[in-house]
């Protein structure tokens, strides 16, 4: 089984919200700190406020929160709100199967138990464990840009504002 880039995203915005002692977000930070782009990341933010995990707040000043303690948003019902479907096999779906024995066939019992058994131990644990689990240097594992910009905060500085293109549109690499 394998989780969408839909869910694992969603994971990794509450996990950042979470870290982030329940601030205000901007959705541009939590990209930089992923690597995820913009497109990708509002619809994560959009499926995530829809199921109540979060809050978006619009404006200038505006972005992201969690709508309730991260130790009440369990990872299971993360994953049951943000996947599309958990139909792991055809036979999964009567409508569409056309396998010839699923009327007395038991793999389909048998990989559903085993989807049950995976969903009950993502409900084990809550955003909180998570966050608790990865150590208090979870931050410093995020990319660079978020790194510099929490530690600014830290020190009571203004945030750092985004680098800069040059003029063109492309950002120069160092070769060597």
């Amino acid at each position: 089984m394998r989780v969408t880039l839909h869910a694992d995203y969603g994971l990794r915005v509450l996990v950042y919200l979470a870290a982030s002692a329940g601030r205000v977000v901007p959705t541009t930070e939590i990209g930089r700190a992923y690597g995820i782009s913009k497109n990708h990341l509002v619809r994560v933010a959009q499926s995530l406020r829809d199921a109540g995990f979060i809050e978006l707040l619009p404006g200038r000043t505006g972005g992201i929160r969690l709508a309730r303690s991260a130790g009440e948003i369990r990872v299971g019902d993360v994953a049951r709100a943000l996947e599309p479907d958990f139909r792991l096999v055809e036979c999964f779906d009567a409508h569409t199967s056309t396998c010839p024995i699923s009327p007395v066939c038991a793999l389909a019992r048998v990989i559903d138990g085993a989807l049950a058994a995976f969903l009950a131990e993502l409900d084990r644990f809550t955003i909180a464990d998570v966050v608790a689990g990865s150590g208090p240097r979870l931050a410093a594992h995020f990319l660079p840009v978020t790194a510099l910009v929490q530690k600014r905060e830290g020190a009571g500085a203004r945030p750092a504002a985004p680098a800069r293109r040059p003029a063109g549109g492309f950002a120069r690499r160092n070769t060597r």
